[in-house]
Formats: structure tokens, sequence, C-alpha cells
């Protein structure tokens, strides 16, 4: 895909934040389909199979926002070093950023693997679905290098202005994945009957092949990664850089599949039917928000390379016309919840009490979620502008202040509901706070400059 590398700080906002936004869509969309075609096909195998996935959705969620860290930091410092240091200078940084994440998941695949059984209890999973659990993260984890590849990769290449071949990368993924998983879930032909464990050899295969892709584009097509070794104190002041941006963001990223965990622990209290619909609506969720997840990616880079120009008045603009986008985008979703919440439940399960569940989650959360994407938006423009813990701060409010001790407390009030309105009222709260944090902050550093 060509770029011009003044179209992100000089051309029409409208126009830039679409272009970059719309391959997006389709690649978030890879993901989340990729995760609901999982939810789906899994939860034909019953209600214990159902729960036990939803019991590796937080630990999932946590490997992965380490890689999406790294990526987060990577992108916001490549994203201004595009357009103010010498080419060369972004490619061995974009190797030795890659670096960093191998390490760093190398790391989580050791110490993971010999905590299975302990982790899934303690978030109060039971002896039925251990089992269940250790065959599905067993493999899993001996695939996170192929998940940290891809996932670092696109995050350089979205830095440059390129939101297409992510895009691509990640849809490609999705489709491989939806191929290979009916077969081995069901042993559909040749192929025995695996169950759970072949879902997750299908996730790792998908991720293998997609890894590879993703390394020839970098190193071959376009020449954003290169192989450098340069000494060894050299590469700890680049991974000194990343880790400044990156730790906050790979923290703040962590803080929410860690409460979704607590949350899980909650609700694990209202039995498997109950994990099962937390599962099923926390996956439709993120499905939901893709446009809304995309724009937030795209925000990052747009933010980074304005902010290396010191576009001040560029970013408030833009700020206020995303955060209106993202209350139209809510009152859609909400629209569309409240007529199909039902038609969710029955879709990836026949249990009634699953259904309930999950027609209530969205009977109440939903109504929040306009709010949710401007805490996305802001949280990923702290990031473009060199402010992780700002939005670190933002996360930790939300999730730490406002929705486990909300959740704890009115789940002892009112039940399971309690804690679908903690996430209602976290939202609402964060959403109006990040807004008004981020225009004070542009107003700032406008007057200043």
């Amino acid at each position: 895909m060509k770029r011009d590398p003044k179209f992100i700080i000089e051309g029409p906002i409208n126009k830039v934040l679409f272009k970059l936004t719309w391959p997006m869509v389709f690649g978030v969309m890879g993901i989340f389909i990729f995760n609901l075609i999982d939810t789906f096909f899994i939860g034909k195998l019953g209600v214990d199979n159902l729960a036990a996935i939803s019991f590796t959705f937080p630990v999932v969620a946590f490997v992965g926002s380490i890689a999406m860290g790294i990526s987060v930091g990577a992108a916001a410092i490549v994203s201004k070093k595009f357009v103010s240091e010498p080419r060369n200078e972004v490619r061995v940084f974009a190797w030795e950023t890659l670096l960093l994440a191998l390490l760093a998941v190398f790391i989580v695949m050791i110490v993971g693997l010999n905590t299975i059984e302990p982790t899934f209890k303690l978030l109060g999973a039971k002896q039925e679905q251990l089992l269940l659990i250790d065959e599905f993260m067993s493999i899993w984890y001996f695939g996170t290098i192929f998940l940290v590849i891809p996932m670092v990769g696109n995050g350089i290449i979205r830095a440059t202005g390129d939101t297409f071949t992510p895009g691509i990368v990640m849809i490609t993924f999705a489709i491989f994945n939806a191929a290979i998983d009916p077969f081995l879930i069901f042993g559909i032909g040749p192929f025995p009957k695996l169950g759970i464990k072949g879902a997750a050899i299908a996730t790792v295969s998908s991720r293998a092949i997609i890894a590879v892709i993703c390394l020839y584009i970098l190193i071959k097509r376009d020449k954003i990664l290169h192989i450098h070794f340069r000494k060894f104190t050299t590469i700890l002041n680049t991974w000194k850089k990343i880790i400044s941006i990156a730790g906050p963001s790979a923290i703040g990223l962590i803080i929410a599949p860690l409460s979704i965990a607590i949350v899980t622990k909650l609700i694990s209290n209202y039995g498997k039917e109950a994990v099962a619909a937390f599962g099923i609506v926390s996956k439709v969720e993120l499905f939901g928000l893709i446009i809304i997840t995309a724009l937030a990616s795209v925000m990052t880079i747009f933010t980074g390379q304005n902010f290396g120009m010191k576009n001040w008045k560029r970013l408030k603009i833009a700020a206020k016309r995303t955060t209106i986008f993202s209350l139209i985008m809510g009152l859609i979703l909400l629209i569309c919840y409240k007529i199909w919440s039902k038609d969710i439940g029955e879709l990836f399960s026949t249990d009634e009490e699953v259904i309930k569940v999950t027609m209530q989650y969205f009977g109440i959360v939903a109504y929040s979620y306009g709010f949710q994407g401007i805490f996305q938006i802001s949280s990923a423009m702290f990031n473009g502008l060199n402010k992780p813990l700002s939005s670190l701060s933002i996360v930790v409010i939300r999730m730490f202040v406002l929705y486990v001790p909300l959740a704890y407390i009115l789940s002892k009030l009112i039940g399971i509901s309690g804690i679908f309105w903690a996430v209602f009222i976290a939202n609402i709260i964060v959403g109006i706070i990040s807004y008004f944090w981020i225009q004070k902050y542009i107003s700032r550093q406008q007057n200043l400059n």
C-alpha cells in the first residue's frame, strides 16, 4: 500500500481517520470473529466446555496484553520516528522491539505452563472444568511466540501509516482458524475428534502461518525490520525507551483481564451457566465495539505523528469529533443489543439460564458503550502523546476504583445484576473524566506552544 508520509499530519482530519480506520475494522473484526467462532463451536460441546473456555478468557487476554503493550509502545515511538528520523534507525528499533516481545512471552510461557491448575482454581474453576482447561492451555501457551510476532509486527506497520496490511493479516488469521476449527474439534473427515484441545491446535497452527507472513512483510516487502545485533548495552537502551511507554501501556492493558478474572471469580458463585454467559457477552461485546476499537488503535498513530509536528489544534479537533462519533456508535449498539440479545444467547447455547444472563447483561451495560468508546479513544491518544501514565491512570480508575469494588459491593446487595450495573457506572464516569482530561492536556500544550 503506497503511503504519503504527510497525509496523517496534513490531510483532512475526517478523511485521514476514515482512511486509517476502515482497514483496521476488518482486521479487528478478524480477531473478534476468531473468538466468536471458537466460542460458537465449543458451545456445541456443552456448558462445561463453554464454561472452561470462558475461564481461559482473562488469562489469554492477560498474555495478549503484554504483547499488545509492547506493540502500543513501539507504535507510539515509531510513528514519531517515522516523520523525524532516518529510516535505518526505525528498522533497527523495530527489530529490537520484536526481540523484547519474544523474551517477554517466553518468560510468560514457562511460568504459565507450570501454573495452570493453581491459576484456574483461584478463578473458581471446578474439577470438571480444570481438566478441559488444562487440555486447552497446555497447547495454547506453546503458541505464544506466534501470538507476539504478528501483534508487534502489525503495530510497527500501522505506525508508518499503513493500516490496510495489518487488517489483511488479522482477517487472514481468522479465516485460517475458522476453516480448521470444526475439523479438529468435531473430528470431521480423517481428523480425530479432539474437542477443546482441537480448538487450541487450530489457534496455534493459524498463528504460526500468520507469523511467517508477517515476518515476510516486515523484512522483505516493506524492509521495516532489519535483523542486526548491536552491543547489548545499546539494545538495553532501546528496550528502556520502549518500556517507558510499553510498561504503563502493558500494565493498563493487563488491568482489564485481571479485573475480568476477579469478576469471573465473583460470577462463578452463581454457577457454571453464569460463567458461560459471561464468556459469551465478553466476546460479543468486543465484536460490537469493533469500529470504536479500530478507531482507538489508529488514534495512537494519528496522535503520535501530529504530536511529532506539534499540531495541537488538529489533535483537539480530532478528539472532539471522535467523541461525537463514539456516542453515535454507542446509541446504535444499544438499539442492536436491545433487539437481538436473546438471539445472541440462543446462538451460543440452548441452556435457558445462559440465555437469561446474557439478556440481563446487555439490558444494563449496552447503555454505556458510547462512553466506553470515549475512554478507549482518550487512552489511545495519551499513548500517542507519550503520556502512558495518564492512559494508565484512566484504566486504573475505571477498573480498580470503580468496576471491581462496585461489582463486589453491588453483587452482595442485588445479586449478579449488581456486577453488570458496576460495568455501566464505571463506563459512564470514566468516559466523562477521560474526555475532559485529554481536552485539558491538549489545550495546555497548545497554549505553551
